[in-house]
């Protein structure tokens, strides 16, 4: 069976934008969830947002202006040259857009809604287009002149991870031979509110794993990858396996004895021909809500023990929903590369409150390393409905 490798790395997330940026802010520990009031009037809440103008959407019609879009291209560029190397060595039907998002371009709706003339009328040039959850992956294929396959997984947190198993299975099945995948997702008013409405947010940095954890930091951004059947270059990194499970336990809460979660982890462990032993470390979906806090730690010591290192990164990005599982894959794959030598770990931020009804897991501290390279790692993402997907990345090199 053919191997599976992203070559090239995008990111824009809470952390910074780049490679460099966010690796720094990451190993130091330095959260990106600030307290702010952008979306949600009259009420301050610790959210993941990006820092800094985007780029410019003035060149595609208007129908694909949005936040989200926006946050997209600022990591296509990142991967462009790469990508454009692809496309000429391919050619633009042989390359696809596979990816996760949830929000699309709901802001721009909500702009337009407080934008009403007196006689109701929507302003002028808006689109509900832009809403649509096929936008980000029609755009993408529009601004790289593709004719491959190209749109969208929205399962809400698992959708990036579930884009980047279908785009894996795309190359397998040789309908591509390279494809842009990954997520994005934005911050908007009607996000923030529906999970304000849950009561599973947290108006403070969130604390996963804790005695004391009240919920999530809602966030925003991207990650794309260049997925290729063939390493290109010293960074390449494999994917190694992954798993995907739905356990239809609640449209909200997971399945607290982690059925569906566990039968995910082991998809990607067997998939991937790894024992759980084998694993360096484990990105956990860690949302610091009680329900998912305590299901996914009690799989984790099942399945792989308390010795394995352990974090939840979204006290320094924010829960990017859509993308969360891309984001999370993007800080494994920099983690994984070689001018990490000594193994350096994504932390986990927490008060030290350990909750004595969860598993005493092995959660990282910043500044903490292996002592030696990652070779390989699992990222998780658990989303509502049930549905669950697992990563497995590797370096053999």
């Amino acid at each position: 069976m053919s191997k599976i490798y992203l070559n090239e790395c995008g990111i824009i997330c809470a952390l910074g934008e780049g490679h460099a940026q966010v690796k720094e802010r990451l190993y130091a520990g330095q959260p990106g969830v600030a307290a702010t009031g952008r979306w949600s009037k009259g009420r301050e809440l610790a959210l993941g947002a990006v820092a800094g103008e985007l780029p410019s959407l003035a060149h595609v019609p208007p129908y694909l202006h949005s936040r989200n879009n926006a946050l997209a291209l600022a990591a296509l560029a990142q991967i462009r040259p790469a990508v454009e190397a692809a496309i000429a060595r391919f050619g633009a039907g042989r390359v696809g857009v596979v990816v996760g998002t949830s929000t699309s371009g709901i802001g721009e709706t909500e702009r337009a809604m407080e934008e009403l003339s007196p006689e109701g009328a929507l302003p002028e040039g808006f689109s509900y287009r832009a809403q649509e959850m096929g936008s980000p992956a029609e755009f993408l294929a529009l601004e790289l002149g593709l004719e491959g396959p190209a749109y969208v997984h929205s399962t809400a947190c698992s959708s990036a991870a579930k884009a980047m198993a279908s785009a894996a299975r795309m190359l397998r099945l040789g309908i591509c031979d390279a494809v842009i995948t990954g997520g994005v997702d934005s911050l908007c008013a009607f996000t923030v509110a529906g999970f304000s409405a849950l009561e599973s947010v947290s108006a403070g940095q969130c604390n996963p794993m804790s005695a004391n954890r009240k919920g999530i930091n809602i966030g925003e951004g991207a990650a794309l990858f260049l997925m290729e059947a063939a390493p290109s270059g010293v960074q390449s990194v494999e994917l190694l396996g992954w798993g995907e499970s739905s356990d239809g336990h609640h449209i909200s809460a997971p399945d607290p004895a982690g059925a569906g979660a566990r039968l995910a982890f082991e998809q990607a462990l067997r998939r991937a021909g790894v024992d759980a032993q084998q694993v360096d470390y484990i990105n956990m979906h860690g949302t610091a809500t009680p329900q998912n806090d305590a299901m996914e730690s009690r799989v984790i010591d099942e399945l792989f023990g308390r010795e394995v290192p352990v974090s939840s990164t979204k006290p320094l990005t924010g829960h990017t929903l859509g993308a969360a599982a891309a984001v999370e894959a993007a800080l494994c794959w920099l983690a994984m590369q070689d001018d990490n030598k000594q193994g350096r770990l994504p932390p986990h931020l927490w008060d030290g409150a350990a909750d004595p009804a969860l598993p005493a897991l092995n959660l990282v501290p910043t500044g903490a390393a292996l002592g030696r390279p990652l070779r390989r790692v699992v990222s998780s993402s658990f989303a509502f409905g049930g549905s669950n997907a697992v990563l497995l990345l590797g370096r053999t090199a």
